[in-house]
């Protein structure tokens, strides 16, 4: 499943020491998810919809929304 980070980041103009910031989640970490080398916790995705301000399941790419 796809994770929609970098459209959220691209469409707020974030960089990623900004999500950094605002999740908690490292820099790296963030790179690795961007990346596609790592898939990310539960714990790293509720982290990223609370500084996102979204919910989980806008951040995955499906049909079923």
């Amino acid at each position: 499943m796809k994770i929609l980070l970098r459209s959220y980041m691209w469409e707020r103009n974030l960089t990623l020491r900004q999500v950094e910031i605002l999740t908690g989640v490292s820099k790296s970490t963030l790179s690795r998810i961007l990346n596609n080398q790592i898939s990310p916790s539960m714990d790293v995705m509720e982290r990223l919809a609370s500084g996102l301000k979204v919910r989980i399941s806008n951040l995955y790419e499906s049909d079923f929304k």
